[in-house]
């Protein structure tokens, strides 16, 4: 069975469940054990060409960048390689791993569960054809009895600037915004003054191959497009406390939770 780097083994610490709960996510280095990774970018690649679906394409979203629809160019690009945790046994062992479920109890407070119905994807940002996501939540696409989901994201190589790493706003998953600062789609508005502060405390994670980013489903992140030559590949899963339930009827009920190993 493969597991994650022994230092992941470590319960976090208060200082790191304080930071959590104060600015909404948490950055941790070298959670992945080399080889699980390796194994987990392999399938990636392998899926990329040629593509194994199901796939989400970047034609399909509409956000800024991306091809306007499948027929123009670069209008089979893929978004997110989707059902991560049947492609390989290394996404289940990472994702289910009683080490990681540690660290998701200590922040959500009790047991907890693997979403099925949410991200369990391979985010991929092409270059050329990637789009920029703006700022949102992704509790926005959710239904649950309670909006306290924590997603992990694991960067399956290096994540900067150029191509396109994560952006967070510090402390938004306490905000209570009046509905008229999002827009149709629940993206919050750039262009109004009320927002601008929000904004402008926008922090980038930056992370090496192997590295985590923890972050409350109510955080509003974003990421830009991918401006260097290669792929950027990033395993993302999302979890709940095993007391909060999916709305029945609801995207969030089309596949049952999985337990922590």
């Amino acid at each position: 069975m493969m597991s994650m780097h022994d230092s992941a083994d470590r319960n976090l610490s208060e200082i790191e469940r304080q930071r959590f709960e104060q600015e909404g996510f948490l950055v941790m280095r070298g959670l992945a054990e080399p080889g699980l990774l390796a194994r987990m970018r392999h399938v990636a690649l392998a899926s990329l060409d040629p593509l194994l679906g199901p796939a989400e394409f970047e034609a399909d979203v509409h956000y800024p960048g991306a091809p306007g629809s499948r027929l123009d160019e670069g209008g089979e690009t893929p978004r997110r390689l989707l059902h991560a945790i049947t492609r390989d046994d290394s996404f289940r062992s990472w994702a289910t791993s009683a080490a990681l479920g540690r660290r998701l109890e200590s922040l959500l407070g009790g047991p907890v569960c693997l979403a099925q119905s949410h991200h369990n994807c391979i985010m991929t940002k092409h270059p050329g054809y990637s789009s920029a996501t703006m700022w949102h939540q992704d509790i926005r696409y959710w239904s649950f009895d309670r909006p306290e989901l924590i997603s992990v994201w694991l960067a399956l190589g290096d994540e900067v600037a150029a191509n396109g790493a994560l952006k967070m706003l510090p402390g938004s998953h306490r905000e209570q915004l009046d509905r008229g600062r999002l827009d149709a789609e629940l993206f919050l508005r750039p262009e109004l003054p009320e927002n601008q502060d929000l904004i402008d405390s926008a922090v980038m994670v930056e992370m090496r191959a192997g590295d985590v980013v923890f972050f409350d489903a109510q955080t509003f992140h974003a990421a830009g497009m991918n401006r260097s030559g290669d792929v950027k590949l990033s395993a993302v899963f999302t979890y709940h406390r095993s007391d909060n339930l999916p709305i029945p009827g609801t995207r969030s009920a089309n596949y049952p939770s999985l337990k922590m190993a």
